[in-house]
């Protein structure tokens, strides 16, 4: 495993580990915080899970800094696939909801973008072999 992606996996992995204490701490705020009309610490508390995802982002834009141009090809390829489907797949099911479908939370974006993104780098991965 080269340099890049060791540094990658480890603020990765201490991304994610901030990532699910953040989110438990903010569960469990929200449930002291009550049900109680919007205000700004319920607003802060609910968005606190965000900061740990911006650091996995910056640790992933640094990732894609300190690697070869060939496997910054198979990213870009890969995201642009995820990015394109994702979009391709969110405003269809928008047009299925005008005909009756539930809708759907703004929650599953994110990781259908990273499912597809993993699949469509595994597909191109295959290709360069």
């Amino acid at each position: 495993m080269d340099n890049p992606t060791r540094r990658y996996l480890r603020e990765f992995i201490y991304s994610m580990i901030a990532y699910i204490l953040t989110l438990s701490l903010s569960l469990i705020g929200l449930g002291y915080l009550g049900d109680y009309p919007l205000n700004a610490a319920r607003v802060v508390v609910a968005l606190a899970p965000v900061i740990p995802i911006g650091f996995m982002i910056f640790a992933f834009l640094k990732y894609l800094k300190g690697i070869d141009e060939l496997q910054q090809r198979i990213q870009l390829q890969a995201i642009g696939f995820a990015a394109g489907t994702t979009s391709l797949l969110t405003f269809s099911y928008g047009f299925l909801e005008n005909v009756g479908f539930p809708p759907i939370s703004l929650l599953w974006v994110f990781p259908i973008m990273i499912l597809l993104w993993g699949l469509g780098l595994a597909f191109i991965s295959r290709r360069y072999q």
